[in-house]
Order: structure tokens, then C-alpha cells, then sequence
């Protein structure tokens, strides 16, 4: 059972008990009409109330008085055949289990992955996270919003249209608001990059401040790269070199040798390190196998005219 269809549970076994006796006047049946009028679901939320406590084994020996089971019969005559005392029983028992249900689905959802491993979680509204390397993600979905912290890591989202409820990505300070589009977004310390992929979305600071900072729009093929510190950059960022990973590949373009190393050293392996600083500076481009470091630093090695020598667990670029 969806949230939404708990929801509609809770809602009917509320009216099945404001609906009794004095509490039972022309102005709130005109409400409990407009109610089941604003969603099919309500229809049936409020049968399966009714039915709820015909199915009830035992139900009636919790009343004062012994009462006959209730012959299930259509929701439009089922709450006004009723007993009051059997509807108000009724409405308690559904909507404890209505609340019980909501609350269990609720409670934020974990996903995460070791070192080396990705992950694809689809959530109930078929939006999809991929989770790259040692990545962690908590989902909060509710009424009005739907909600995903990025704790630490990577992932890509491919968010599910649904203008009435935003998606909303938190990563440190920054919020990234979508609502049907496809991004990634990285945390890197206390750097966060946004990379959009397609769609439109927007990035905002929501550290508290004097001023309301104003949020920044992104377009397919913009990256922003927002610091802890100092003023956010955005470049330019071809999405098959964003989404990669999700192939197992690590694609560089005149990329510095040192930050080739650290993005490889992420997947696990035998460690990569660059000892001499000069080395460090030196230009990478290629495509690289996620899961091989090795074969990055023997192939950089043959590049440049570099030795490779293996200590333990850590494979030293050297002259």
C-alpha cells in the first residue's frame, strides 16, 4: 500500500466515526460528499473501511451489547446501515491500522554502497536513484515533497514528473529542486557538484542568511561546482563523461594526473599514489576501466615514460 493510499485509509475511518449520531449534521455530510468526490481512491478507502469491520473476527464482543455481524452491502447504504456504536468501533480499529501503516512507511529510506559497488533503488513514485562508489542516500517522502539527502558519495537521479510535489536532492548546504528531469549530483568533501543531464533545475544555498540567496537555474550540459567556501562555477560537462561510471569507466580529458588518480582511487584496488609533484601536473585523456587501476598506471607509465612499482597494496608512479 502506497502512502498516499494509507493516507485515504486514515481519512475514511475518520469519517465513519464523524459521521455518528449528534456529530452527524447536514453541513458535514456535505463535506464527507465533497471528500469522496475529490478522488476515486476516497470511494474506495471508505468501502474497505466498512468491509474492514464486517471481516473483523470478534469485533462485536468488544460492545456493551451482542450485535450481528454486518452484511456487507454496497458503500452508498453500508455507513448509514450501520450501528453507531459498531461504526465507531470500526473507525478506531481502521484508523489505527491506517496511522500504523503510514508511520512505517514514513520512516526515511537508507540506501547506500561499499567501495567499488553501485546500486539502482526505484522509489514508489518510479523515480530511480544509481549510486556510484561508497555513496549514501536517506529518501523522506511526504505529501508535499519528496525528499533525498545525499550524505556522502555520488548519484544520479531520474526523477518521476509531478509538478505538485518537488523533488528535492540535499547534499551539505546546497539544495537541488527538480521535477522531472535526469542529474547527477557529488559531494566531495565539502565541494557539491550538480551536473544536469536533461531537464531543468535549480541549485540553492539554504544555509541561513540575512538575504534570501536566489536559487541558480541549470541547463542540459552545465555543471555546477559549489564549494564550502567562495562562489559557485559552472562549466560545461558532456553528459557521456558524467554518467560513466554507470558503465564502469572513468573518462578523462586533459585532465591533471593527480586528479586522475584520486577519481580512480575511489573504486578500491591497489592504491594509486604520485609521489613527485612534477608528475602530478602531467595532462591524462582517455577511457579507463573503473575496476582496473593497475592497468591506468601501467598505461600512463607507458605514456610518459614512467616505471610502476608495487608495494604491498599501493602502486607508485614513478620516473
Amino acid at each position: 500500500m502506497s502512502r498516499s493510499q494509507s493516507r485515504a485509509s486514515a481519512e475514511a475511518a475518520a469519517w465513519l466515526a464523524r459521521l455518528q449520531g449528534d456529530a452527524r449534521t447536514p453541513a458535514r455530510e456535505a463535506a464527507f460528499k465533497d471528500w469522496l468526490a475529490a478522488d476515486p481512491a476516497h470511494q474506495n478507502a471508505f468501502e474497505r473501511a466498512t468491509d474492514i469491520w464486517a471481516a473483523l473476527p470478534g469485533a462485536a464482543q468488544l460492545l456493551d451489547e451482542p450485535v450481528a455481524r454486518p452484511k456487507v452491502v454496497p458503500i452508498r447504504r453500508t455507513w448509514q446501515r450501520l450501528p453507531v456504536a459498531q461504526l465507531a468501533l470500526a473507525a478506531s480499529l481502521v484508523l489505527a491500522v491506517g496511522v500504523g501503516i503510514f508511520l512505517m512507511l514514513a520512516r526515511p529510506a537508507a540506501y547506500s554502497t561499499a567501495i567499488g559497488e553501485q546500486k539502482v533503488a526505484t522509489l514508489e513514485d518510479g523515480s530511480r536513484i544509481a549510486l556510484n562508489t561508497d555513496s549514501s542516500v536517506e529518501v523522506r517522502y511526504d505529501a508535499k515533497e519528496r525528499l533525498v539527502e545525499l550524505d556522502r558519495g555520488e548519484a544520479m537521479f531520474e526523477v518521476a514528473h509531478n509538478s505538485a510535489r518537488p523533488f528535492l536532492v540535499r547534499a551539505g548546504d546546497k539544495q537541488v529542486r527538480a521535477v522531472g528531469t535526469s542529474f547527477v549530483v557529488r559531494r566531495e568533501g565539502g565541494t557539491v557538484i550538480v551536473t544536469l543531464l536533461q531537464g531543468k533545475v535549480s541549485v540553492t544555498d539554504i544555509r541561513p542568511a540575512a538575504t534570501k540567496p536566489l536559487p541558480t537555474y541549470l541547463n542540459p550540459g552545465d555543471r555546477l561546482r559549489a564549494p564550502l567556501e567562495g562562489p559557485a562555477q559552472i562549466d560545461a560537462q558532456p553528459a557521456d563523461i558524467a554518467t560513466a561510471w554507470r558503465r564502469g569507466q572513468a573518462m578523462f580529458s586533459d585532465t591533471p594526473l593527480a586528479d586522475a588518480v584520486i577519481e580512480l582511487n575511489r573504486y578500491g584496488g591497489p592504491r594509486l599514489i604520485v609521489d613527485d609533484p612534477r608528475l602530478a601536473g602531467l595532462r591524462i585523456s582517455g577511457v579507463f576501466a573503473t575496476n582496473d587501476t593497475g592497468e591506468f598506471a601501467r598505461a600512463v607509465a607507458a605514456l610518459h615514460g614512467l616505471r610502476v612499482e608495487q608495494v604491498g597494496q599501493t602502486m607508485h608512479i614513478v620516473r
